[in-house]
C-alpha cells in the first residue's frame, strides 16, 4: 500500500480549511484517512498552522511520500518551532 501525506479540504464555500492527513494514495482527496497530522487555515491572521512534525517524520521513515504543499508546510512549521 502506497501511503501519502497530503491535505484534505474542509470548511464551506469561499472559506477553506485544510487537514493534513495520511492516506492511501489511491483514495480520493476527501476520502477515509489513516491519521490526522494537523490543520492549516490559510485565512487565519496568525499563520493558522498546527502540525505534528514528529508524526510526519515517523510516517516518512516508514516510506510515506509527502505532497509538495505539505512539504512547504512542514518547512514552515520547523522554522517557527
Amino acid at each position: 500500500m502506497a501511503v501519502t501525506i497530503r491535505m484534505t479540504r474542509m470548511g464551506r464555500k469561499k472559506l477553506p480549511f485544510y487537514r493534513v492527513v495520511v492516506l492511501d494514495s489511491r483514495v480520493r482527496r476527501d476520502g477515509r484517512c489513516l491519521e490526522v497530522l494537523g490543520t492549516f487555515d490559510p485565512l487565519a491572521a496568525t499563520g493558522g498552522l498546527n502540525l505534528k512534525v514528529d508524526r510526519v517524520d515517523e510516517w516518512v521513515s516508514k516510506g510515506a511520500t509527502v505532497s509538495d504543499a505539505v512539504r512547504d508546510l512542514v518547512v514552515r512549521a520547523r522554522a517557527t518551532a
